[in-house]
């Protein structure tokens, strides 16, 4: 005990309270165990400032449970409680009092009063896969990656689709076009096969294939069969027959297409070699996650058939377009005194009459099928790793329906592979989902993608307008960040996608022109102009930092640009990529996985100059501190960073430091002095320091030997 602490103690000298070095969230370092079963126990722990409070409190919908005095560690004092939990949701903030200060703690921090959507969350029974929490995710869309082996194409006039004939573009560089659905590049699995090394090399630990299902259009979100990975992406054994003529559009006269996705024998072959590639995946490290297309299904599906190419042929129930007596009729919504055979008069997914949409509320038997197909793809033979559900929040007629769906989904996808996977596509609040009985999480828009495009490039996801109240502006970014968070368990915010943009999006690289407006009007060129490579490196800078799972789209890596959808489809520029920001890329993944509190850490906003971003990560293992600097003057970043659990006086090393004209790796030290730490950040630049914990044994005490959660609230 030092003099002033002597002093303290001697004469009950109580200090000002020190708000920032309160903390707690829901992480693993401070609930154990962090994923409680329904009726357990879990501890809870909040952390202050050494001999600084008088009394801590729990506030929950379970009531007042008085916290006790623990240890103390460094400079810091543990505060602990236990709780007995029920089978419903656990909610609670904390209640602290120091002298005549009574605050409350919730995931804002330090505040006069607690917000019902601020409060910590606890879902007993929410179990999530331990890998999912912050891996770093690479999105494929097949037919733009790499063709690997040309004789199973698509071939120019295979068949007919919206009233244009199938085509083989054979100029790989060539942009998409306007109308690119039926356009067809060759990108297969093979030739995901074929690049292993450079992904893994890359450090990607999940691959995220947009739909492999057999499907008329590039996208695939118009499946055709649900049982069977499309032939075209795999091998195609039993091939030939007639292509269609030139004014012909009748696919019953596409010998080759059929005889291609028809046959059984081509079906069944392709999902052998399916089975095949997953594995080869698996030894390689490298885990799957599907496209599940539930919605709404495709004109050419075998249960419509629409096009009639399975009309009449062996193995094939008459589809509902073609006969009333279809099994499949009632899988679709048809007009009342609609007549058949040939009826057109069905429900499709925002008017679409390509995609049919799926009617679970009249078929009990359209339910099971797509829960065996939950259940196929997770096991074996395949034992993908988990699904990506499209438009999830809109499978049925009624939010009480998609409720139903989504907890008899995740009960069969959990039943058949406890370790798979399952997150949503949803724009807006997914707090009504995040409960551990439906998804796991979400592609995180809200929470990461929007707020981030809007602080570093100003620019709407679509590249549709330019916000400049928002450019620039850290003050709307926190906020946004704070209340979209707000409605993840922690759980699910370590496991949310984090993307900078998609298939569905334009590419970010595209964004830092800030020029508005789509393909259509400002040409294919036009995206490639004027970008700005230094905010795309920081902004990678805060996918690989901030909570969740950094999620590549292909090609971002290498340079590629593109507007909106489809301009955003282009294919990956081998042999041509920008390889200074592929290797920063791989230096930025490295970084992520190597630090621990980067993937399942607590999260912790620091102090920092006007619309400079800082914060920092924090474990057992290290602290980091990362910060941001978009403006147009370098800045610096000064704080306590003693607040991240490291020590008064130590030293910080640089990791990564980004600026306009590149980044670099080298270490550099930085000194904390009395638990200070300043640093200049350049500006458009980024800056990761970090403090690595002394490695020595620590006994396998409660905090600490379960563990599995994250930061957010």
């Amino acid at each position: 005990m030092d003099a002033y602490q002597n002093l303290q103690y001697l004469y009950q000298i109580k200090p000002l309270f020190n708000a920032g070095a309160v903390f707690s969230d829901t992480t693993r370092q401070f609930v154990s165990p962090a994923e409680p079963n329904p009726f357990g126990r879990v501890q809870i722990k909040l952390r202050t400032a050494r001999d600084n409070i008088d009394s801590a409190w729990i506030v929950s919908n379970l009531g007042r449970i008085q916290m006790f005095y623990e240890s103390s560690q460094g400079l810091f004092d543990n505060y602990i409680a236990e709780v007995q939990l029920e089978d419903t949701e656990f909610s609670y903030y904390f209640e602290i009092t120091s002298g005549k200060l009574k605050a409350v703690y919730d995931i804002r921090g330090i505040s006069k009063s607690p917000e019902d959507r601020c409060k910590f969350r606890l879902f007993p029974g929410y179990k999530t896969p331990a890998w999912a929490h912050g891996a770093v995710i690479y999105q494929i869309y097949a037919d733009r990656f790499r063709n690997g082996d040309p004789s199973n194409d698509v071939l120019t006039h295979e068949y007919s689709y919206i009233n244009r004939h199938s085509f083989r573009v054979e100029d790989w560089k060539a942009a998409p076009a306007a109308f690119d659905v039926s356009n067809f590049y060759g990108g297969d699995l093979q030739g995901v096969l074929d690049k292993l090394d450079y992904l893994v090399d890359l450090g990607v630990e999940v691959i995220y294939f947009n739909p492999l299902f057999v499907s008329p259009s590039n996208h695939k979100y118009d499946i055709q069969d649900y049982d069977h990975v499309d032939p075209h992406f795999t091998v195609i054994r039993n091939d030939g027959g007639e292509l269609l003529k030139e004014n012909d559009q009748d696919n019953r006269n596409a010998e080759r297409f059929i005889r291609r996705v028809v046959d059984i024998g081509n079906l069944e072959e392709s999902n052998r070699w399916f089975a095949g590639f997953v594995e080869e995946l698996h030894k390689r490290g490298i885990r799957i996650i599907l496209d599940g297309v539930f919605n709404h299904c495709g004109s050419f599906n075998k249960w419509m058939d629409r096009e009639r190419i399975y009309e009449g042929h062996d193995g094939y129930e008459p589809g509902a377009f073609i006969s009333y007596d279809s099994p499949y009729r009632d899988f679709f919504s048809f007009n009342r005194g609609s007549n058949w055979p040939y009826n057109t008069a069905y429900d499709g997914w925002w008017g679409h009459e390509t995609l049919p949409k799926l009617n679970y509320e009249e078929s009990s038997e359209l339910m099971n099928y797509i829960m065996r197909i939950a259940r196929k793809w997770v096991s074996p033979p395949y034992n993908c790793d988990g699904w990506r559900i499209d438009v999830a929040a809109d499978i049925g007629h009624s939010p009480e329906f998609n409720h139903t769906f989504f907890r008899e989904f995740r009960r069969n996808v959990k039943e058949a592979n406890p370790e798979a996977v399952i997150i949503a596509e949803h724009y807006g609040s997914p707090r009504a989902w995040l409960n551990g009985k439906e998804w796991d999480s979400v592609m995180n828009y809200d929470a990461f993608m929007d707020p981030v495009s809007y602080y570093l490039t100003g620019m709407e996801k679509h590249s549709d307008d330019f916000r400049g109240d928002l450019y620039r502006n850290s003050g709307p970014f926190w906020g946004a960040m704070i209340y979209n968070s707000s409605d993840f368990p922690t759980v699910a915010l370590e496991c949310a996608m984090n993307e900078l943009d998609n298939h569905d999006h334009s590419r970010f690289l595209t964004r830092t022109n800030h020029k508005v407006g789509r393909v259509g009007n400002l040409g294919a060129q036009a995206a490639s102009e004027d970008v700005n490579p230094a905010v795309l490196r920081e902004a990678v800078v805060m996918q690989m930092t901030w909570i969740g799972c950094p999620g590549i789209y292909y090609g971002d890596e290498a340079g590629v640009c593109g507007f909106t959808d489809p301009d955003s489809r282009r294919t990956y520029p081998w042999g041509e990529a920008d390889q200074s920001l592929v290797n920063f890329y791989r230096e930025m993944i490295k970084i992520h996985k190597e630090c621990s509190e980067l993937k399942t850490g607590s999260f912790r906003r620091m102090k920092s100059p006007p619309n400079v971003l800082a914060y920092g990560r924090f474990d057992e293992n290290g602290a980091s501190l990362i910060a941001v600097n978009n403006t147009d003057k370098d800045a610096i970043v000064d704080d306590q960073v003693w607040y991240l659990g490291i020590p008064r006086n130590c030293i910080m090393k640089r990791l990564m430091l980004t600026n306009k004209d590149g980044y670099s790796s080298e270490t550099q030290e930085y000194p904390v002095v009395m638990g200070r730490l300043s640093v200049t950040v350049p500006s458009e630049g980024a800056v990761i320091l970090r403090y690595k914990a002394p490695q020595i044994h620590v006994p396998e005490v409660m905090f600490g030997a379960q563990g599995g959660d994250n930061a957010g609230g």
